[in-house]
């Protein structure tokens, strides 16, 4: 699958001065795209602790998270997810949730799809484009673009049975135990 489009990212911050500027203007300098699912996931920010660190010239987007944010901290990104295929569906029932260990809350249902899995935070979820179903333990829901999606510590998994890619913005928050 070819890398979709990419996305322009402008970060500011205020310089020695106390002027406000732009710090980085371009493509994001963390895409990765899983070959096994077909998913293209841009990182645009990380923070590893609340009150966030708003200072200085680092690059918090060009960090390795796994999928969960730092302890309290928080990860933004935007992932493209293709179309599911028959070889995605054909993966083990727990495939997606094995991949989370600690950030993993200790109580949830077993999966019930290969890429059902749950993180202990609070995540927004904002569809930019496509549509997609959101499964959860025992129903699902269908989302179109400019629909939002709250969760907290919630199972579920992004299945696009569409034709199109679907592109989701997403802002997970560490949390507590639900």
């Amino acid at each position: 699958m070819a890398v979709s489009k990419d996305i322009r990212r402008v970060v500011t911050t205020v310089d020695e001065n106390g002027k406000a500027v732009v710090l980085f203007d371009g493509p994001n300098p963390n895409t990765v795209v899983r070959p096994q699912r077909g998913t293209v996931s841009r990182l645009m920010w990380v923070t590893g602790e609340t009150p966030a660190d708003i200072a200085g010239p680092v690059d918090r987007g060009d960090a390795r998270v796994g999928i969960a944010p730092p302890p309290n901290g928080s990860v933004f990104r935007i992932i493209d997810i293709p179309p599911i295929t028959a070889e995605t569906e054909a993966l083990p029932v727990d495939y997606h949730a094995s991949q989370h260990g600690a950030s993993t809350p200790k109580r949830h249902m077993r999966p019930r799809h290969p890429l059902m899995h749950a993180t202990r935070s609070l995540d927004y979820a904002l569809v930019l484009e496509g549509e997609i179903d959101m499964l959860l333990d025992d129903s699902e829901v269908h989302l179109k673009a400019g629909e939002v999606v709250i969760q907290q510590g919630t199972n579920h998994a992004w299945v696009n049975r569409g034709t199109e890619v679907c592109r989701i913005a997403f802002v997970l928050i560490d949390g507590q135990e639900p």
